[in-house]
């Protein structure tokens, strides 16, 4: 047999190396994602947002971005930075779980009957604490007046902060973070542990936005930084996953954070300086702190009274 032959014959008997190991490639990843869907969820997330927003503002050079690139960039900066979490969930669910994740994730984004008080809470806790910790504020400097109260257009204000919270941090955002994570997360670690690493890492795929459209240089500029990325984002999803652990409601989980972002843009002060801003944020953290902690001790106040009824009808008395 020739050389030639015998060449010949193992080319046809050998198929192309794409074909061995694109399949295999293909099942390693499926496999990867079914077995750490949390992980993957954020990786996708974080990717698609982070490279989105790069790609839209010109690459790293232009990060962070100047007062005129921001002016003229930031809508389509924030589309793209939006996007993230939505697809994510969109596409791991797929992966992980198929048509009936997609059943799982509608049923309960269409979970409406909950209780008006659940209602109420979502729409108008944030609000609230917005109003009262600025009027706090006011007390020493009118500058911590709400915005709504000190701009004038309040019509435009109204609508960017209600199209935005709904729109933007309610269904985009909501969608990866509440529909994909926390009931996955719920199922291992209890509410406290869910809320504070979803927390985290919510304010940690902030930072490219907040960096890229602030000013945070120096000590001062980054502290106030930290402070708007983790001092009470922690704290209010601590909240959030409470309030969906007992209504299984997608729909209220998007409502309670439409109503923070809408708060923010219509309720936070305006124009605050460094100092100003940073005193805000403090205020702000520990007033969300101060209602996780109340609530912490109303749902240990029963367990301890039921201990301590039990440890007195176990005492020898008769």
């Amino acid at each position: 047999m020739s050389a030639s032959m015998t060449t010949e014959r193992s080319t046809l008997a050998l198929p192309p190396t794409e074909s061995i190991t694109s399949p295999a490639r293909a099942r390693s990843s499926r496999n990867f994602i079914q077995r750490y869907p949390v992980l993957a969820f954020y990786v996708l997330a974080f990717a698609i947002s982070w490279v989105g927003m790069l790609v839209v503002i010109g690459g790293p050079a232009n990060f962070p971005g100047t007062s005129a690139q921001v002016e003229k960039l930031f809508l389509p900066a924030i589309v793209a930075w939006l996007a993230g979490p939505s697809i994510a969930c969109l596409v791991i669910t797929g992966v992980v779980d198929g048509k009936p994740g997609y059943r799982r994730l509608v049923a309960r984004l269409l979970t409406w009957r909950v209780g008006v008080r659940w209602y109420a809470l979502a729409l108008l806790g944030a609000p609230l604490m917005y109003v009262a910790v600025a009027f706090a504020l006011s007390l020493t400097a009118a500058t911590f007046l709400p915005g709504i109260l000190i701009t004038s257009d309040r019509s435009a204000l109204l609508v960017m902060g209600l199209a935005y919270g709904l729109v933007g941090g309610g269904f985009l955002e909501e969608l990866g973070w509440t529909g994909f994570v926390v009931p996955r997360l719920r199922q291992r670690y209890s509410v406290l542990r869910t809320g504070l690493f979803v927390g985290l890492l919510w304010g940690a795929y902030h930072f490219s936005i907040i960096f890229w459209s602030g000013s945070h240089s120096g000590a001062l500029g980054l502290a106030i930084l930290l402070a708007q990325l983790f001092a009470w984002l922690p704290a209010y999803r601590v909240l959030m996953v409470w309030v969906y652990d007992r209504t299984q409601s997608l729909l209220v989980a998007m409502l309670m954070h439409a109503s923070l972002t809408a708060g923010m843009l219509i309720l936070q002060p305006l124009a605050m300086a460094e100092a100003t801003l940073l005193l805000w944020l403090i205020a702000f953290s520990a007033a969300w702190w101060a209602v996780v902690a109340v609530l912490a001790v109303a749902r240990a106040l029963p367990r301890s009274r039921r201990a301590a009824l039990g440890s007195i009808r176990a005492l020898p008395l008769g």
